[in-house]
């Protein structure tokens, strides 16, 4: 699952994490954007110190059989995370998908903790730049799914998730104990508050915040490849 930050996505990592036939993985290719980026990120020594940042080796575990012999190997990964020069061929070893949200309600919440977000920050050129990758090896697009679908009608989103990966739909992705989780990366306590209160999927309440005027040429920028990746989304 490809997403950008703001997406929902640590809700849909506890979906498929309340599968007892999947196996999942919080943001594996993390430690190593932070060690070539040098960002200073909340937690990043905890972070390095507790998360392989060997992109090979986290690759190849990455394409390997799931662990624990689970059928189902979910992978919660930020596209941002894949930098420039980053070798992207063990990527088609993998069933994409593309988790997406209305950009400007996505950088109303990202300059919250990103007060000037750059345009590779928000992930949506990675995804747009992975989506067409794999839909010219498969000779049709991949899944996408918009996080405002599956807040709407997450039984629905969900179900028609599970149709385009392969998988059947199971009951338990729709609700989930509230806490932490052993799966969960080093950096929860930062980032995480909210989703450990979570027991299942908020309802969508519309942001309908202004995007800053600063961030104008970002919001056009990420329109372009919203639209062109919401165009080929699940409908629930």
């Amino acid at each position: 699952m490809w997403s950008g930050p703001r997406n929902i996505s640590t809700a849909m990592l506890r979906a498929w994490g309340n599968r007892g036939d999947t196996f999942v993985c919080d943001e594996p290719l993390y430690a190593n954007y932070l060690l070539e980026h040098g960002l200073d990120h909340p937690g990043r020594e905890e972070i390095l110190a507790h998360h392989d940042s060997d992109l090979a080796r986290v690759t190849k575990w990455l394409t390997e059989d799931a662990p624990e012999n689970r059928p189902i190997f979910y992978q919660k990964h930020m596209a941002h995370h894949l930098l420039p020069e980053t070798d992207r061929s063990w990527v088609s070893r993998l069933t994409n998908v593309f988790l997406i949200r209305d950009p400007a309600e996505m950088l109303t919440s990202l300059i919250r903790i990103l007060p000037q977000p750059t345009l590779a920050d928000t992930g949506l050129p990675q995804q747009r730049e992975l989506f067409d990758l794999e839909s010219e090896r498969l000779g049709e697009p991949p899944a996408v799914i918009d996080s405002a679908d599956v807040l709407r009608n997450p039984r629905a989103a969900l179900e028609s998730l599970c149709r385009a990966v392969g998988t059947e739909f199971n009951e338990t992705m729709l609700s989930w104990p509230p806490g932490r989780r052993g799966t969960d990366g080093v950096w929860a306590p930062h980032w995480y508050g909210a989703v450990e209160k979570s027991t299942g999927f908020a309802p969508f309440r519309p942001k309908n915040e202004p995007v800053p005027d600063f961030l104008a040429d970002v919001l056009e920028e990420c329109q372009q490849h919203y639209d062109h990746l919401a165009a080929q989304r699940l409908l629930s």
